[in-house]
């Protein structure tokens, strides 16, 4: 029988490997920019779905509303102050796939910057993750579908932006997919960090990374998705944001 610890860093990886796809897309094809921002918004409804009926279903019933308050905000906030500080050093744009990604007189953006952006977006999803397999050690499908749904948006989006800076395809591979093993780790601490912990602090870290998620939706997702989709973003969301749900009945 395999490990279960095994199992949260394989799905882990499998959750994170849609950014390499995306990026294989955002890279080598000329995507038109209004089906990047629509696959950006339907990736959004998804995210927030499993948030809704994954993550923060889970985390009432393993630790009552109290840490799903205290967990959710707490994520948001720290997402929020992390990312400010990463957009002041030049990852503003880093889901941004057109020429807005450059400023008047050079780059907005740097490379140091978008890798640790990108990092720091994939985190708190890939922790979630591992958590969902804490109780009964069996994956969230639906959290999983969700989360490889949404990110083959985001490495279409930031590659095809990437490529628009003038990155070489090597150092834009090399950033996804050590991305990608990120995601695997993630996962794994997701579980074996927090699988022997109070059920109270669980849910406290579940409700954290699904703050941390809806933060970023907000902050570098729906902008994306909004800049070229504008009056459709909303029924291409919901659209994501239904398929999720029915998933999540499903599984």
């Amino acid at each position: 029988m395999v490990a279960t610890w095994f199992m949260a860093g394989f799905w882990g990886l499998i959750a994170g490997s849609a950014l390499l796809i995306g990026a294989l897309f955002g890279y080598f094809f000329k995507i038109p920019q209004r089906i990047v921002a629509s696959i950006m918004a339907f990736g959004a409804g998804v995210l927030m779905s499993a948030i809704s009926f994954e993550l923060l279903d889970e985390a009432y019933t393993i630790g009552g509303v109290e840490n799903i308050v205290l967990g959710f905000l707490i994520g948001a906030a720290v997402f929020t102050a992390a990312n400010v500080y990463l957009a002041r050093k030049g990852a503003k744009h880093r889901k941004r796939s057109s020429k807005q990604i450059l400023s008047g007189d050079g780059f907005e953006s740097s490379g140091p910057a978008i890798a640790v952006g990108s990092v720091l977006d994939g985190i708190p999803e890939s922790i979630a993750i591992g958590l969902t397999m804490i109780e009964g050690g069996v994956v969230s499908t639906a959290t999983v579908v969700a989360i490889f749904l949404s990110n083959i948006p985001e490495g279409l989006s930031s590659s095809a932006g990437m490529k628009t800076m003038g990155w070489k395809a090597l150092p834009v591979f090399a950033l996804w997919i050590v991305i990608t093993l990120c995601t695997g780790f993630s996962s794994l601490a997701g579980y074996t960090i927090f699988s022997h912990f109070d059920p109270g602090i669980i849910a406290t870290v579940l409700s954290f990374a699904a703050g941390g998620i809806l933060a970023m939706l907000v902050d570098t997702m729906i902008p994306e998705a909004f800049s070229e989709t504008h009056n459709l973003a909303g029924m291409v969301t919901v659209l994501g944001f239904l398929l999720s749900f029915i998933l999540s009945k499903l599984a």
